[in-house]
């Protein structure tokens, strides 16, 4: 939910925190709506900084699966651990289920950029995300990888920076 304050930003935090039963995180509260650009401050006061990945020299790095590639963007490193993004690409398309499990993070949040993916979840249905798809999996969401093709790779953001695998029993009914 993005929020623009005005003048009677108090009253609208309220109505904020009322309606969602929770805190407002942060309020950037601004006199007009026009008025977005130069009167943004950052939220986090954590040292941030640029930082560039290039497709010409990929940094690869380590993962959970050996029949992928992991190449590192750098996210980690600018972001001072706030975030991770990387590209996995198969080596070979998967044969066998990962196993069940979540992962030790906030969120998750993955974009297919060639081939496809087949993941079931706890309580959700089986779903394949293929080239131009994405999807948010919340951390701690039991889920499990079936299938992926030869060809696939995906972007994968997470937060925070870093990311653990916990390794469960598959959920009952499955």
């Amino acid at each position: 939910m993005s929020l623009l304050l005005r003048t009677d930003g108090v009253i609208a935090i309220a109505a904020f925190q009322k309606r969602c039963g929770r805190p407002m995180l942060a309020a950037p509260i601004f006199p007009r709506e026009d008025d977005m650009a130069n009167d943004v401050s950052p939220v986090s006061t954590t040292r941030m900084k640029a930082v560039h990945s290039s497709a010409k020299a990929p940094v690869m790095t380590k993962g959970r699966r050996d029949f992928f590639t992991y190449r590192d963007l750098g996210v980690k490193e600018g972001s001072a651990d706030k975030m991770r993004a990387q590209i996995t690409t198969a080596i070979t398309g998967m044969t066998q289920p990962t196993g069940w499990h979540y992962h030790t993070c906030e969120s998750q949040f993955v974009y297919c950029l060639k081939g496809w993916v087949e993941l079931e979840f706890e309580n959700h249905p089986t779903v394949r995300v293929e080239a131009g798809d994405s999807i948010f999996i919340p951390g701690g969401c039991i889920h499990n990888e079936l299938r992926a093709s030869d060809d696939m790779q995906i972007l994968e953001v997470s937060t925070p920076g870093e990311l653990g695998t916990v390794p469960v029993d598959a959920p009952a009914g499955h």
